[in-house]
């Protein structure tokens, strides 16, 4: 949570986001764009946002700051300050690290071959071994985000082209992650070798230079006017610069592992992800929702927004009614209100709340994408109740989820997890519906285009659903060998 942040406010029953990154070679006002691109995908981040720009001397300039977009770059002058035809942007949900101006990135760091700076999305599963490798080796280390690995391995590597260098930081990490680069020669973007995290590359049009735009979703690219080229592949590193684009795959062939989640809630729905549309998406898996659990209903309302499309599937799928039984306050600020325990269970109505004439007398359907504390899904249920409704069923645009995510999604530990510590029916009561039910994991992959998971070969990231790590947790694992070496008994 943000320094201050209004505890009415802030939603922990969500997965929070990950991180958003945006980069851009070769046009008038790159910083400009960087903002755009990064207001665009402010949804993947709203902790912290962070611009550096390459000037034509080859001097690089930075602005970074808590909070949103428009709170950090709303200003001439900050603008102004950020010249150049070359920039990357980021914008940050901690998911390591505290949450402190020394962690937002991009960072930066000036090295024998000029300065560097990256920004990145995603979460290093061995970042805490890495550290501690490095600091022996007398690095020192100016945040506490697991991203300032990539610097560190980068300074102390034997190569000599930057490229190089990347490629040897890149194949001692562990983890997820989507980056983008700066130095003076080139823009870069990188995917890990699963291709867990989004990177998809945009062309600008020639009357804005015909630059190149690297970003973390499509919608980013049209803010800025850019044409979508393709995804970044798994394990592709591409390097841009005034010759134009190289691309290269160092890392051996591995089939890919896209986070399905981003298809559930992450992604914006006007975005378009591996080549699949997310707001069509999102109607599939509401419609196989209602194909796998229908009940008898007079009115199928989506708990807003990130539920809509999903309950818009449902009804069509059903053939009865989709109505806005719920509203959401787009503009709530932060509040004047001392947060009692009083108070603080009202704050779900600063958010949303009951359209009474649309519930009055009804048999409902809530949709919404998760389940995970199951707090706000419980008040919003006595809330749908309170205005009316005779039923209330609430079915889930996705799997229970089970299981923590360690590859750049914040998700609180297993034991706060509602689906970890309870069966369906169990939940329900807890709740407060007439029925829950959540789609199927092969429903979920139908919805998708498959005919369903294939156990041996999954075609995209769902731990949080399975508990099936794709790649190692090491930094977890170290630390429970250490926690039991405690444990032992010390010899005699």
């Amino acid at each position: 949570m943000m320094p201050n942040a209004d505890p009415l406010l802030h939603d922990d029953d969500k997965p929070h986001e990950e991180c958003g990154v945006f980069g851009v070679w070769n046009t008038t006002d790159a910083s400009a764009l960087t903002a755009l691109g990064l207001h665009a995908l402010q949804h993947r981040g709203q902790e912290a946002a962070g611009i550096v720009s390459l000037d034509e001397k080859g001097i690089f300039h930075a602005h970074k700051g808590l909070g949103l977009v428009g709170e950090n770059f709303g200003d001439a002058k900050v603008m102004a300050g950020l010249p150049g035809r070359a920039s990357i942007g980021h914008n940050r949900y901690a998911t390591t690290g505290e949450t402190a101006l020394r962690n937002v990135q991009p960072l930066y760091a000036d090295f024998e071959f000029g300065g560097f700076a990256v920004a990145h999305n995603g979460n290093l599963t061995n970042a805490f071994v890495l550290k501690r490798a490095l600091v022996r080796r007398g690095c020192l280390f100016q945040s506490t985000t697991d991203s300032e690995v990539f610097v560190h391995l980068i300074a102390i590597s034997l190569y000599t082209t930057v490229l190089d260098r990347l490629i040897d930081a890149l194949k001692q990490v562990q983890g997820a992650y989507s980056l983008v680069a700066l130095h003076n020669g080139a823009l870069i973007g990188a995917r890990d070798p699963l291709g867990v995290r989004p990177l998809v590359l945009g062309r600008l049009p020639a009357k804005m230079g015909g630059g190149y735009v690297l970003a973390s979703e499509t919608c980013a690219l049209d803010i800025v006017g850019a044409d979508f080229q393709r995804d970044i592949e798994p394990g592709e590193i591409v390097v841009i610069d005034d010759t134009g684009l190289h691309s290269t795959k160092p890392f051996g062939k591995v089939a890919s592992r896209f986070c399905i989640f981003e298809y559930i809630y992450f992604a914006r729905p006007d975005s378009v992800t591996e080549g699949t549309p997310v707001y069509a998406t999102r109607k599939s898996i509401g419609a196989e929702l209602a194909r796998e659990s229908h009940v008898e209903a007079d009115v199928v309302v989506p708990v807003p927004d990130s539920g809509v499309p999903a309950a818009m599937g449902y009804a069509s799928e059903a053939g009865i009614p989709f109505e806005l039984g719920i509203i959401r306050n787009h503009y709530v600020g932060r509040t004047f209100i001392e947060p009692t325990d009083q108070i603080r269970n009202l704050g779900v109505k600063l958010k949303h709340s009951a359209n009474r004439p649309i519930l009055a007398g009804k048999r409902v359907i809530l949709v919404d994408d998760s389940i995970v504390r199951g707090t706000t899904s419980r008040k919003i249920v006595e809330m749908v109740r309170q205005a009316g409704a005779t039923e209330v069923h609430m079915r889930i645009s996705s799997p229970p989820t089970t299981h923590s995510c360690y590859y750049g999604i914040d998700t609180p530990e297993r034991s706060q997890l509602m689906a970890a510590q309870h069966d369906v029916a169990e939940m329900a009561r807890i709740i407060g519906v007439d029925s829950l039910a959540f789609i199927s994991l092969d429903g979920l992959y139908r919805a998708l285009g498959k005919e369903g998971r294939d156990p041996k070969k999954p075609a995209y990231c769902d731990a949080c659903f399975t508990g099936e790590y794709a790649i190692p947790l090491t930094d977890w694992q170290a630390n429970e060998e250490k926690q039991l070496s405690l444990l032992q008994p010390a010899a005699q």
